[in-house]
């Protein structure tokens, strides 16, 4: 695997999107999902929720400029319930400069699960050290947050806590394996191969 695959370190500003149990319709909502590709999906991330606050007369994070530009995603618990859809991650991927990485305090399982695949760390942390990284980028949106996958840590500023990620994606980002159909593509003479030794490949011969 190439070295681009990699996911060692992630650093960036970071953008907050505080709430428990932000659900996928909440990250793009379903008449979103009628579309043939994911191109320009991101920009209708959170796309309700921003409405929603805007005529209440604040602003959405995701429409304050001071966080444009930013890759590392800072959420609470239980992000990404509700429905399997992939769109949820591969918008949050595609909004502004492209969220590269997720730090919060839980995920749900199909969600994270998506965010493998597509290659984007989601790791978990405590919920003062969610709160205090909230708490930094909220009061200087130019620090930079970092996510090291191999020591699974994470800091802010001057700051850094331990983080978790399991085992096996770990190993996925760090090997640069993460991505399902470059592994099957990487594999394409062995798995000839082995058709070729099958039976029901070969007329029962």
């Amino acid at each position: 695997m190439s070295d681009d695959a990699k996911r060692i370190r992630i650093s960036g500003r970071a953008i907050p999107v505080r709430g428990n149990d932000i659900d996928t319709d909440r990250i793009i909502p379903a008449r979103f999902l009628r579309c043939v590709t994911f191109d320009g999906i991101g920009e209708h991330s959170f796309e309700d929720d921003r409405l929603q606050i805007a005529e209440k007369g604040g602003t959405h994070s995701f429409d304050k400029p001071e966080f444009a530009g930013a890759e590392v995603l800072v959420v609470n618990k239980n992000f990404g319930c509700g429905s399997s859809r992939e769109h949820a991650p591969q918008a949050i991927m595609r909004w502004g400069k492209g969220i590269k990485a997720i730090i919060g305090e839980s995920f749900a399982e199909i969600f994270f699960g998506n965010c493998v695949s597509l290659g984007i760390p989601a790791v978990t942390a405590d919920s003062k050290t969610i709160g205090r990284i909230m708490a930094a980028v909220e009061a200087d949106p130019s620090i930079e947050v970092a996510v090291d996958v191999e020591k699974r840590t994470v800091s802010w500023g001057s700051e850094s806590a331990d983080c978790e990620l399991p085992d096996g994606p770990r190993m996925q980002f760090m090997e640069g394996r993460w991505d399902s159909t470059l592994e099957l593509l990487s594999a394409k003479d062995a798995i000839a191969a082995t058709a070729s030794k099958l039976p029901y490949f070969n007329h029962w011969q």
